[in-house]
Order: structure tokens, then C-alpha cells, then sequence
């Protein structure tokens, strides 16, 4: 049983080597990790206006581009004010 069983029909964030921060419902994976995502969007960081949702619908992730993923409490998200959070889009990872 692979750590992401317990993932699949859940609310998961990704963080992307190249710095995307994408969340959505984790439908499915494979041995190298890519990702099925369902009802997904990216949220664009930005130092001078709030976050950015661009909407992505059903996506899938490279597994070799995953830098790490976590479970999505959806209470606390839904409660964020993503209008009044400012920061610097994440670099991409340097090997």
C-alpha cells in the first residue's frame, strides 16, 4: 500500500519543481507518482496583490515534477481570505 492510498477522493495541495502551487481532489496515481487531479486549480502567488485562483479543471501532474504533497483540511481553506494574503511566488527547485 503506497502513502497515497489514503489520499485518493481527498483535497490535496502540490507544490511543483518549478514552483506551482496546484490544489484539487486526488483521483489517481501511478508507480512514478504522476497525479490525476479532478476540480483543480493553481493559486498564483503574487508580493502585490492577493492570491490568484486560475481554474484547471481535471489535471495531471507529472510524478517528476512533484516536489511534495499534502492533505487539504477543507474547513480551514475554505475559510482563508486569499485577496488579503501577499507573497513572493515560489522559486523553482535547483538541482
Amino acid at each position: 500500500m503506497s502513502g497515497l492510498d489514503s489520499f485518493v477522493n481527498h483535497t490535496v495541495s502540490i507544490i511543483t519543481a518549478d514552483g506551482r502551487v496546484i490544489f484539487g481532489v486526488l483521483k489517481g496515481f501511478d508507480q512514478t507518482i504522476n497525479l490525476i487531479l479532478d476540480d483543480s486549480h493553481e493559486r498564483v502567488f503574487s508580493a502585490g496583490a492577493g492570491v490568484e485562483q486560475v481554474t484547471l479543471g481535471l489535471y495531471i501532474v507529472r510524478g517528476d515534477n512533484v516536489a511534495v504533497i499534502g492533505e487539504v483540511d477543507d474547513g480551514v481553506d475554505s475559510e482563508l481570505d486569499l485577496s488579503a494574503i501577499h507573497a513572493d511566488p515560489l522559486s523553482s527547485v535547483v538541482h
